[in-house]
C-alpha cells in the first residue's frame, strides 16, 4: 500500500482573535519609546493569542511576554504581517520542545527593516502626499469634503494593509514551520535569519545614527580632513563605534537612563572639544 503525503491544513486565527489583533495594531505607537520603541504596542496586539497558546503554561506566557519586549520599530501598517508570523511561529514554540524561540526574534528583526522600506516608501511617499494634495484642491474650492478625502485616501490603504497582511502573516509563519521539520533546516533558518536581521539593523545604523569627526589639519597648504579617511577605511565607524558601545553599557546591565546621561554628558564634551559632531557638522 502506498503512502500518500497529506500536506498539513492550513488554520485559521479564531475570529474574535484575528479582529483584536487587526484593532490593537493601530495602539503601535500609542506607548513608543527611546528604550524599546514599538514594543509594547506589539507585546500588546499579541496578548489575546499568547494567552490563547500559553494557556496551561504561565511560565511559558511570561517568556513569550518578555520575548515580544525586545526592541522593536516599523512602518505602522504592515506590522500585522510580522504579528501573524510572530503567532504562528509562538504556535509552533509551545508545540515543539525542540524549537529555538530565538528564531522569533530573529524573523521580527529580519522582517522590519524591509517591510520598513516598503511601507515608508507606499505610505509617506505616495498615499500621504496623494491624500493631502487631493484635499487641498477640495479646501481651495471650499468644499466640506475636503477633510474626509484626506481621511478616506490615506486610510483605506492602511486599514486593507492591516487586515490582509495579518492573514498573510499568520499563513506564511506556518509555512515557515513546515519547512523546518529538522533541527538542522531549524537552526539554518535561524542562522539565516540572525543575518538578515544584523544587515538591516546595520542599515538602520549607518542612515540614523549621524556621527561625525570635523578635526581637520594642512600640510604642505593642502588640507586634511580626519572624516575623509574614516570613510575610506571603514564607512560609517563612528556610528557603529557608538552604537557598540552603547551596546555593551546595556550588556553590562547600567539602567537605561544612566547610558543616556553618559550619551549626553560625552556627546556635549566631545563636541565642545570639536572632536565629534552630528549631521551637517
Amino acid at each position: 500500500m502506498t503512502d500518500v503525503m497529506v500536506e498539513p491544513e492550513i488554520k485559521q486565527l479564531p475570529p474574535k482573535e484575528f479582529r483584536s489583533i487587526f484593532w490593537r495594531s493601530f495602539t503601535l505607537l500609542g506607548s513608543f519609546n527611546w528604550e524599546r520603541m514599538e514594543a509594547l504596542g506589539f507585546l500588546y496586539a499579541l496578548i489575546p493569542s499568547l494567552k490563547r497558546i500559553y494557556r496551561d503554561d504561565q511560565e511559558g506566557l511570561k517568556r513569550a511576554m518578555h520575548r515580544h519586549m525586545a526592541t522593536f520599530n516599523m512602518t505602522v501598517a504592515p506590522s500585522p504581517l510580522v504579528m501573524g508570523t510572530a503567532v504562528a511561529m509562538e504556535e509552533k514554540a509551545k508545540a515543539d520542545p525542540d524549537f529555538e524561540p530565538k528564531a522569533i526574534t530573529d524573523v521580527k528583526v529580519a522582517l522590519m527593516g524591509p517591510l520598513s522600506g516598503i511601507g515608508d516608501t507606499f505610505f509617506w511617499g505616495i498615499f500621504r502626499i496623494l491624500a493631502v494634495s487631493l484635499s487641498i484642491g477640495f479646501a481651495k474650492q471650499g468644499s466640506w469634503l475636503a477633510p474626509i478625502v484626506l481621511l478616506v485616501v490615506f486610510n483605506v490603504p492602511n486599514f486593507a494593509t492591516r487586515w490582509y497582511t495579518l492573514k498573510l502573516g499568520y499563513r506564511q509563519g506556518q509555512g515557515i514551520m513546515r519547512s523546518m521539520g529538522n533541527p538542522s533546516t531549524m537552526r539554518l533558518f535561524t542562522f539565516c535569519a540572525g543575518i538578515v536581521g544584523a544587515m538591516a539593523m546595520g542599515s538602520m545604523i549607518a542612515f540614523w545614527v549621524t556621527i561625525t569627526c570635523p578635526l581637520h589639519f594642512t600640510i604642505s597648504g593642502n588640507k586634511i580632513v580626519i572624516q575623509d579617511y574614516l570613510d575610506q577605511i571603514f564607512p560609517a565607524l563612528l556610528p557603529i563605534a557608538a552604537t557598540l558601545g552603547i551596546f555593551w553599557m546595556l550588556k553590562k546591565r547600567l539602567h537605561v537612563m544612566s547610558v543616556i546621561g553618559i550619551i549626553i554628558a560625552a556627546g556635549f564634551v566631545l563636541g565642545a572639544l570639536g572632536i565629534i559632531a552630528g549631521a551637517g557638522g
